[in-house]
């Protein structure tokens, strides 16, 4: 371990936020930089604790305990070799995770968790920064070809481990550019840009390729795909938003969170001068309490939005653990993010508990106003509270209820129809069924990711692409060296 009496004299500590009349005039994210002597105490605040029940709440099962120690030795060179040994991408986990490894750390039965996340970015950036961080190209090929479909947290870590393991992986994405909602879908402040494009600089160097534009089952049938390649590994995530039908939908300014923040991520990539869709002097309503919620609110912020209001059918979380959740479970707590911080500095609101009704709109057709009513909780199947409805002026409406599935349509459809297997393509929830090996009901057809698992974090993305990746390596040479993140778990075709 680190320091034996670390967890005793260190409190937690993070690195500052810029002031919030600073960082919303940029994109930039938004920590200072966090001193050398500050990380040493943070990893030496990692406890002897015996049985480390962060790795049990970490997906990828990352060697937590180590890198700690080896950063509070000032062995950054062994520690970002122990990081990569089980996340492939530890840049993006570090700034995007909601962190389960820090909810089950053992110092949190009593006291603020270790500051896992902060080491772990910092390890990395550093590493960078080094020259550390090199492709690992494979020493021999074995002439099997591979298409990763999807680029995403979940392809990406399919694709680098398979490459590495020899094999010719080409990678699709129908967007314009790769990294999926890593990419498109998470704001510039929250994490930038440029941290992928040096991760995609290392692939492509170790021999990954990649082809954008291409909307797999469209531009390329599910019959030539499998015809070129000897393995696939589907990986698009689960991108089926769900709607909110209520009377007023077909107004315009009501849309979807992941048809506003992509625009914002284009303009700064230079696509647009100015967004399509922008919430520069409008009245803005965010509907969805989650982080897709907290990104629109940062994004609009920026944009120069006259007001925010944040709605949530949910009651408003508690701040601590409840007992319904206890160690070492990952708890619903109340959340101040940078973005919830920024609206409170900016008189936005927060509203809890409380469930859309209708849209009203303008002569001219577009959305004016919102009009709720306050619900009772989950128990009673949010029963209106008669007496409670109100409006509120939305001229911009944002809908970040989070996702249902992969969509069914192009590629799974024509896959589910070559199966054989009638509805087993799907399981009871519409996700890709796989097998012990990750399989779908196609031989060869691998899942990972959101499309198999449902909406998820980047960490169980990252890990079921390592663990596919490892699957599909056995499948094709009938023996792996790949890690397995996590083990298997036996999915009935149904």
């Amino acid at each position: 371990m680190a320091d034996p009496k670390g967890f005793l004299t260190h409190p937690r500590e993070l690195p500052a936020r810029r002031p919030v009349d600073v960082r919303i005039r940029d994109w930039r994210e938004v920590y200072t930089d966090f001193p050398r002597p500050a990380l040493a105490r943070q990893a030496a605040r990692c406890m002897d604790c015996g049985i480390p029940f962060c790795h049990n709440g970490c997906p990828l099962g990352n060697l937590i305990p180590e890198w700690n120690d080896l950063v509070y030795r000032d062995d950054w060179r062994d520690a970002i070799e122990r990081l990569h040994a089980t996340n492939n991408f530890p840049e993006f986990t570090g700034r995007l995770c909601p962190a389960p490894c820090e909810a089950a750390c053992v110092l949190g039965i009593n006291s603020d968790p270790v500051a896992i996340k902060r080491v772990e970015v910092e390890i990395i950036d550093r590493a960078f920064a080094e020259g550390w961080v090199t492709p690992q190209p494979p020493q021999t090929r074995t002439g099997k070809r591979v298409a990763v479909v999807g680029s995403g947290p979940a392809g990406l870590a399919a694709a680098q481990q398979l490459t590495r393991a020899g094999h010719d992986v080409l990678v699709f994405e129908r967007a314009d550019r790769i990294g999926g909602l890593l990419r498109y879908g998470i704001p510039e402040f929250k994490m930038e840009k440029r941290h992928i494009d040096r991760r995609i600089a290392q692939m492509r160097a170790e021999g990954t390729e990649f082809r954008t534009g291409v909307n797999v089952g469209v531009d390329i049938t599910a019959a030539e795909l499998r015809e070129r390649f000897d393995a696939v590994v589907l990986a698009g995530g689960a991108t089926a938003w769900r709607d909110l039908p209520v009377p007023g939908r077909e107004l315009d300014g009501i849309h979807q969170a992941m048809e506003y923040l992509p625009l914002a991520n284009r303009v700064q990539e230079g696509d647009y001068a100015v967004p399509p869709i922008s919430a520069e002097g409008k009245h803005v309503v965010v509907i969805g309490g989650g982080d897709t919620g907290a990104d629109c609110i940062g994004t609009a912020l920026r944009q120069g939005a006259a007001s925010i209001t944040q709605l949530e059918i949910m009651p408003r979380p508690p701040e601590s653990r409840p007992g319904g959740q206890p160690w070492p479970t990952f708890p619903t707590l109340f959340k101040m993010e940078s973005a919830h911080e920024e609206l409170a500095g900016h008189g936005g609101d927060r509203v809890y508990a409380v469930s859309t009704t209708e849209f009203a709109g303008d002569a001219e057709g577009r959305v004016r106003a919102l009009r709720l009513v306050e619900v009772e909780g989950p128990g009673s199947g949010f029963k209106p509270i008669p007496g409670t409805e109100r409006e509120i002026p939305a001229e911009l409406v944002t809908l970040a209820m989070g996702f249902v599935g992969p969509e069914h349509g192009g590629l799974l459809a024509d896959l589910a129809g070559r199966s054989g297997e009638g509805g087993s393509f799907f399981d009871a929830r519409g996700n890709v069924a796989r097998d012990v090996s990750y399989m779908s009901a196609l031989d060869g057809v691998f899942v990972a990711g959101d499309m198999g698992r449902g909406q998820s974090l980047i960490v169980w993305a990252i890990a079921e692409g390592r663990s596919a990746a490892a699957a599909a390596d056995r499948y094709l040479t009938g023996r792996t060296a790949l890690p397995v993140a996590i083990p298997p778990t036996a999915r009935p075709l149904v």
